[in-house]
């Protein structure tokens, strides 16, 4: 019996009727929908065409991509539109390979503007720009047109590659043949590809901000968009006094996304101060701050440290708004933690009724940067769900607080867990590396790197040449520096602080002034950096030269570290009356690292008188600190006053201090071996004391004298004195590897102390006896020990 064609009309038109009350989706659209289809089931009506597509439509915007896709392959012949909903929900939901493999699945004669329109698109928030501007010449190749969402969508496309105005002109050129060049919403996208290209680090143009003004001063009918857009461009390349010009000329009504651009561009700049004169400036002209103002301004109070005016923010917040984004509830928890207020901080993460992935995240960054790396532990444990950045936070974290080995140990098991490493990952685990001086581990991240075709990341380069010259090759450093495709002010940081550490002195300011003539402004950590370098090479009147350049020419005011870093440039040159006038003209009261600096050169120059001060000012503001306890016995013993270092030590114990012990290790075999002074528990110990006697007596008929007022203990015998040098820790992590490595191979040795001038010169003469490299890493600097010389030049 056939069907009444009335009747299944009816029907079809009853579902067709109840599908069109779920777009658009409401709460309870998707329950309508799945009710409607199972009716469809039960009642076993070979639904049309029509119906199918809405219903594959409703599922696509639910998400619940695999029920569209059931429905999508139950069908015998797929329409354009059931192909084109299916390509646009996969886009939707990030799953582009299987939209592009339903999209090359479909006949060129099926498809149509609007399926090439949501690949397009799809790549683009898939950050695949080139594989959008590729589907926009395939689509003009195919004889479609491309309609104005088209070059809206490619030209975001081409924000994320273009490098420079070639690039962005003749996709311009290609939208105004079309006639879709006069349409504002691609004049706006123009406007910001234009401005996007212009703060790219692979652009090469200057006149790409121009062009983007240019545009928007062409927009025939402007809307809120326009103005923002060209504001944000402004701000994202630093222009803020043109931002600030082009906001006078809005409409108060268009004014708040324009605040809120204006108000991030300055936080993003560090510019904290003139992004709170921009929110009070907002606040005066009437507009009221919203959700995405918030955290912007939480975000300055927290950088600039203003705990009071943030609070301020936050009771404002509670009083006008009901309900608190994620973005606030995040931004007040890294502001607690950022200002120490760790109670604060737990407090809100744990009231937030729904907690997402960028909540744990901040809290979890919140405990890894105040150096917290026990609670840290216990968070990322309790987290259920993680992604790649929780385990980068995680393993970056503990690398920077020295915990090198649980770096590389929890590497490898987010690798077993199926996550696939980032170019940050990648920084996060060569910094470990760093930490541990563990060379051969950190050359095989290289290779990996380079495998996966993260070698031209900005953060993993500078990662790398921070590896490299803390596990002592500064020249591999120097040759990741200069085949970077593109450098920022931390590569350049990075290797003048290399060539520094390495006693290389007058290459680290060859470095630093090439880096001025490349345009790069020197930032705080550059002149760290470069005074440090001058302090270990005796570059006395460059340093005092660049020190006073900070305020003069770049406006920045020196804080207590680079004064630490002067004081200790003229102390290591002995002038010590200078140092003294330095440390009185202050702007403030002199810091632990600026009487530490002066104590240690009063150690090296015998100054018994001024350490004696420095040691008296470091017991007030540091008495729990060991270093200054050890200088100063160390002052006392080397001028035999054994009676004041036993009191300094005797001191020591009735306040609780101990001794950090001291140690050294050396990477044989991918495995490290760590050595303590006397050491009587690492299996080859015996082994290496006997050795060492072996090249002690050898090293006797060269000419070494062992320097024994650099025993800390009053022993009568100078044998004895003599035999405690010899258990020195980085003496048997040498001798080790001098075991151990084959002939010819450096031995590269860290220590967590300083080393003492004996072992300096031990090893400075050891270097020609057995004609190996020693490279001695120690607390302040490397010492690189080639044929009876050391890198220092003997100024450390």
């Amino acid at each position: 019996m056939q069907p009444n064609p009335e009747l299944v009309c009816a029907i079809a038109n009853r579902y067709a009727a109840n599908l069109r009350l779920c777009l658009p989706l409401r709460r309870t659209s998707l329950q309508l929908a799945r009710a409607i289809h199972a009716n469809i089931i039960t009642f076993g009506f070979q639904p049309r065409a029509h119906i199918l597509n809405r219903l594959i439509d409703v599922y696509c915007k639910s998400s619940e991509l695999h029920y569209a896709r059931q429905l999508f392959d139950e069908t015998s012949e797929p329409d354009k539109i059931a192909r084109t909903t299916m390509v646009s929900g996969y886009c939707a939901s990030g799953e582009i390979t299987l939209a592009r493999r339903v999209f090359d699945e479909t006949p060129v004669s099926m498809r149509d503007t609007v399926m090439y329109n949501a690949m397009i698109t799809g790549f683009t928030h898939n950050d695949d720009g080139y594989a959008a501007i590729n589907m926009l010449c395939d689509m003009k190749r195919e004889g479609f047109k491309p309609d104005n969402f088209t070059f809206s969508s490619a030209l975001a496309g081409l924000a994320l590659v273009a490098e420079d105005e070639k690039d962005c002109a003749q996709l311009h050129a290609a939208a105004l043949k079309s006639g879709a060049g006069y349409i504002t919403s691609v004049l706006n996208a123009l406007v910001s590809v234009y401005s996007k290209c212009a703060s790219s680090p692979l652009s090469t143009s200057s006149s790409l901000l121009h062009s983007a003004r240019k545009v928007f001063d062409e927009i025939p009918e402007k809307d809120e968009r326009s103005w923002t857009t060209m504001i944000t461009g402004y701000v994202k390349n630093g222009a803020f006094d043109s931002g600030k010009e082009l906001l006078e000329g809005m409409d108060e009504n268009m004014k708040l996304a324009a605040y809120n651009a204006m108000i991030s561009g300055y936080v993003n700049r560090g510019l904290y101060q003139e992004a709170l004169e921009m929110v009070r400036r907002m606040v005066s002209s009437g507009t009221e701050l919203d959700e995405f103002t918030y955290p912007s301004v939480i975000r300055a109070c927290a950088s600039a440290g203003l705990l009071q005016l943030g609070k301020q923010v936050h009771g404002y917040a509670l009083r006008r708004e009901k309900t608190f984004s994620f973005h606030l509830d995040n931004s007040l928890v890294s502001m607690y933690y950022k200002c120490g207020r760790f109670d604060e901080a737990r407090a809100i993460f744990y009231k937030m009724p729904v907690k997402d992935l960028v909540s744990w995240n901040a809290l979890l960054s919140g405990y890894v940067s105040s150096g917290h790396i026990g609670e840290a532990r216990l968070l990322f444990k309790e987290m259920t769900e993680k992604n790649i950045l929780t385990w980068m936070i995680m393993i970056s974290g503990l690398a920077e607080n020295g915990f090198g080995e649980e770096g590389l140990r929890l590497f490898s098991c987010m690798r077993k867990e199926g996550f696939e490493p980032c170019d940050y990952a990648f920084s996060g685990v060569i910094k470990s590396c760093a930490v541990l001086g563990a060379y051969g581990n950190g050359q095989q991240f290289h290779a990996q790197l380079v495998k996966i075709g993260f070698d031209s990341s900005l953060s993993a380069g500078n990662a790398l040449i921070t590896m490299y010259a803390k596990c002592g090759v500064v020249e591999d450093a120097r040759q990741v520096f200069l085949t970077m495709p593109c450098r920022d002010s931390v590569s350049w940081n990075a290797l003048i602080a290399a060539l520094g550490q390495h006693g290389h002195g007058a290459e680290a300011v060859d470095v630093y002034e090439e880096m001025l003539r490349e345009g790069i402004r020197p930032d705080r950590i550059t002149f760290l950096t470069v005074l440090t370098a001058c302090s270990h090479a005796g570059l006395v009147d460059q340093g005092r030269r660049y020190f006073d350049s900070m305020e003069t020419v770049y406006r920045i005011p020196p804080g207590a570290d680079h004064y630490a870093r002067l004081v200790d440039l003229l102390c290591r040159s002995g002038k010590f009356s200078e140092a003294e006038s330095v440390i009185r003209s202050l702007p403030f009261e002199p810091t632990a690292q600026i009487w530490e600096a002066l104590l240690s050169a009063c150690r090296v120059y015998g100054n018994m008188e001024l350490g004696i001060i420095a040691a008296d000012k470091l017991f007030g503001l540091i008495p729990e600190h060991d270093g200054t306890y050890m200088l100063l016995c160390n002052m006392y013993a080397a001028a035999g006053k054994w009676e004041e270092a036993a009191r300094v030590r005797k001191l020591m114990r009735d306040r609780g201090v101990k001794k950090e012990l001291a140690c050294s290790w050396i990477e044989v075999e991918s495995q490290v071996h760590t050595f303590v002074v006397d050491d009587t528990f690492h299996t080859e110990a015996q082994a290496v004391y006997n050795y060492l006697q072996e090249l002690g007596e050898e090293m006797r008929r060269f000419g070494y004298v062992p320097d024994t007022s650099f025993v800390l203990h009053d022993v009568e015998c100078d044998g004895h004195k003599a035999d405690m040098l010899t258990t020195h820790s980085e003496k048997m992590a040498v001798a080790f590897g001098l075991m151990k490595l084959p002939p010819g191979t450096a031995i590269r040795v860290f220590k967590n102390l300083r080393t003492c001038g004996d072992c300096h010169n031990f090893f400075r003469l050891l270097s020609r006896v057995v004609q190996r490299d020693i490279i001695l890493r120690d607390r302040k600097r490397f010492h690189h020990f080639r044929d009876g010389e050391c890198s220092c030049g003997n100024f450390w």
